[in-house]
């Protein structure tokens, strides 16, 4: 579907201290909404992701002239942030900045999701990947 479109972007982004915030419903409800409305209002598009109990992995295609990423993240930690004020979390919710890596090809697309989807069970969270509920995909990305 975005195989012509870039820059195309793995993210991993963590929780201040690696605290384990994250692995809740209201997070994974407010993600998809947030994800769903950027896709609407502003063309960006959120492919498979999963969250962990410290940390999420994205894939996301931005448009050329569109949102910068660095905004574009600090928006979404905001939205997850608003959650957690609400929960009553005791702030920093995030660790400073986010790594982002350009993907260039369908390989590495295929290796970054195949480290990425086997997260939950190599952190021993469920006994298969499959079942770890945290996880999906918004928008097919195909490269």
């Amino acid at each position: 579907m975005f195989q012509d479109q870039r820059p195309f972007y793995f993210v991993t982004f963590n929780t201040a201290a690696r605290r384990h915030l994250l692995a809740q419903d209201d997070i994974l409800r407010t993600f998809l909404e947030f994800a769903r409305r950027g896709y609407d209002e502003q063309g960006v598009a959120v492919g498979r992701f999963v969250i962990m109990p410290d940390h999420v992995h994205l894939f996301v295609v931005l448009p050329e002239n569109g949102i910068p990423l660095a905004r574009w993240m600090k928006a979404l930690k905001r939205a997850l942030g608003a959650v957690l004020q609400k929960r009553g979390e005791a702030p920093p919710y995030w660790q400073e900045g986010f790594f982002d890596h350009v993907l260039r090809s369908g390989e590495s697309y295929s290796a970054k999701w195949e480290y990425v989807r086997l997260n939950p069970e190599r952190a021993g969270l469920c006994a298969r990947s499959e079942d770890w509920p945290l996880q999906g995909e918004i928008v097919p990305i195909r490269f």
